[in-house]
């Protein structure tokens, strides 16, 4: 069962942090292979009306990733980074930087997977290069988008697979 109204929690723990938690009604090696295969990410990545266009992922540590999504008016954004450790389907660490980027430096990412009782928990750590950083991305709208973006995950995770019977 699919559960779009678990909520995303979002707190900032500390002068560079932000942390958001989600719980997904789903393994953790499913919800790992939706954060890391660009076949299931295309699926679900990015806040409402936005849709990856470009989605590549070299999975291994100094491997980099590239991502633009395409909004509802067109426009583009981009971003991309490296991988720094690879644990499946326990913890996913990259950095991130963004094309047009309004705040200094890259932002060193750890997603947490925690599976109890097939339910995994989601907490990503976001550690900004600058205490600025991290207070520009505070006033964007980030908690909505990555909420809805998330909200979509859910639903994709509730999805039989098309490959025998278990979800992608």
């Amino acid at each position: 069962m699919t559960r779009d109204d678990d909520p995303l929690v979002v707190y900032a723990p500390g002068h560079r942090e932000i942390v958001l938690s989600r719980l997904f009604d789903a393994p953790t090696h499913l919800v790992f292979a939706a954060f890391t295969r660009p076949d299931l990410l295309v699926r679900w990545y990015g806040a409402r009306g936005w849709r990856l266009i470009e989605c590549e992922v070299d999975l291994r540590v100094g491997g980099r990733w590239r991502f633009v999504s395409q909004g509802p008016g067109g426009e583009l954004m981009g971003q991309g980074g490296t991988y720094r450790q690879i644990d499946p389907p326990r913890r996913l660490v990259f950095t991130e930087l963004f094309d047009d980027q309004s705040y200094p430096g890259e932002t060193l990412i750890n997603h947490e997977f925690t599976e109890l009782v097939g339910r995994t928990t989601v907490t990503s750590t976001l550690r900004y290069a600058t205490s600025q950083g991290r207070d520009t991305v505070l006033r964007y709208p980030m908690a909505r988008g990555v909420g809805e973006s998330f909200t979509r995950l859910a639903a994709l995770l509730g999805q039989p697979s098309t490959t025998g019977g278990e979800r992608p």
